[in-house]
């Protein structure tokens, strides 16, 4: 078990966002019950489906939340204060731009632009809140509250590829690709627990 810190305004805003993101980018909408015949109810219309993202959207996602989360490292590698916590946000940094690296030459291989959409932008526009947020903070402050966006970060992005990304990719090595980073961002929400539990223990 880790300690839970209280969440902060703006962290909550962001994973609210990517939820909200979740929704937006095509997830099976849930089935409802039927509703009561009523003579006097207005007839019942389906809400249309959100748009399936393309590859390009895709990609661009994907790049978007590696790059996020290589800029909320760099930061941390500067405020924090636990050297476990500098360590972790090294191991972000020069994972999450591993990968851009990857996703970038697979766009070029395939001779496709990732493309801006509004998952994407909800995305930026959450980090940006969350950066200036963190930013605001020093010591044992940061680094509880930067442990914490990394723990729901991860989680996140972990639903976002399983729900929609994954299956969403049409090219099989765009797909292959998400399918391949996966356990990475397994391994580093656990050790981000792990972190954070260090934290409220010491």
């Amino acid at each position: 078990m880790w300690t839970t810190f209280p969440a902060t305004r703006t962290t909550m805003f962001w994973f609210a966002s990517l939820v909200t993101c979740l929704a937006v980018i095509g997830c099976e909408p849930r089935k409802q019950d039927p509703p009561t015949e009523s003579p006097a109810a207005a007839p019942a219309t389906e809400t249309p489906a959100a748009p399936a993202l393309t590859d390009a959207a895709i990609a661009h996602i994907a790049v978007t939340a590696n790059a996020i989360d290589s800029t909320m490292g760099e930061l941390a590698k500067t405020k924090a204060s636990s050297s476990a916590v500098k360590d972790f946000a090294k191991t972000m940094v020069t994972d999450h731009g591993a990968v851009n690296k990857q996703a970038v030459q697979l766009a070029q291989r395939l001779k496709v632009t990732p493309e801006d959409n509004d998952v994407s932008r909800q995305l930026q526009q959450g980090a940006d809140e969350a950066h200036a947020s963190l930013a605001s903070k020093s010591g044992a402050e940061f680094d509880q509250a930067y442990m914490q966006r990394e723990v729901e970060y991860h989680q996140a992005v972990l639903d976002a590829l399983d729900q929609a990304l994954i299956p969403g990719a049409q090219n099989a090595e765009l797909k292959g690709l998400l399918q391949s980073v996966r356990p990475a961002f397994v391994a580093h929400l656990e050790r981000a627990k792990q972190v954070q539990g260090k934290l409220g223990s010491a």
